[in-house]
């Protein structure tokens, strides 16, 4: 094999591991074994504990599941998310099935769009990681006091079997996998010429 046609085969290589690596993207599912609804009093921490334990990123999607005839998830700022002031939400969903997109790193607020609901704490505060991979601290004090980092944290399930992770990844093989399995290929057909 030819310098050019190992050069030409290295590049598509790259290329591939780097598309790869940018196609990963996990779906949260929001909430306990009940989905997304008022924490009960046996876990009246279920979202600030679930904003701890997991860190969603751009491209991520985050799934929250109620019946729509019961509740509703609004986006709204910080300041509404702290006096769970439900007027002139950001967005408004309500259809039980309810997916929200990650499109840029940050700080976002959700709560129920049922009176009386947020001050049950029914509502969520999620930091998006950044590029490099760091996530902003949680700024809520009342949320994240010393009471509830000691909290039990459950995981997330649905249906009768509890699922080992809340995420499942869009794409098939991680990129190391992808990697591996790129250089195999480059070395045998190396190897064969």
């Amino acid at each position: 094999m030819g310098p050019k046609c190992q050069l030409f085969l290295a590049i598509q290589l790259l290329v591939l591991l780097f598309l790869q690596s940018n196609v990963i993207c996990y779906q949260f599912k929001v909430g306990n074994m009940n989905a997304w609804g008022i924490p009960t009093s046996a876990n009246p921490s279920v979202y600030t504990n679930w904003a701890k334990k997991y860190h969603p990123k751009i491209g991520d999607s985050l799934l929250f599941l109620y019946p729509p005839s019961e509740d509703s998830v609004i986006q709204v700022t910080e300041q509404s998310f702290r006096s769970c002031n439900l007027k002139d939400p950001i967005l408004y969903m309500n259809d039980g099935n309810s997916l929200f997109n990650i499109t840029s790193e940050g700080r976002y607020f959700f709560t129920s769009g049922e009176p009386g609901h947020c001050e049950k704490k029914q509502k969520l505060a999620v930091s998006v990681l950044f590029a490099n991979g760091s996530a902003l601290p949680p700024s809520y004090a009342s949320e994240g006091s010393v009471a509830d980092s000691s909290a039990p944290s459950y995981p997330t399930v649905f249906g009768a079997v509890p699922l080992k992770s809340m995420s499942s990844p869009i794409a098939t093989f991680p990129s190391k996998i992808s990697a591996a399995i790129g250089v195999i290929i480059f070395a045998a057909i190396n190897y064969s010429m």
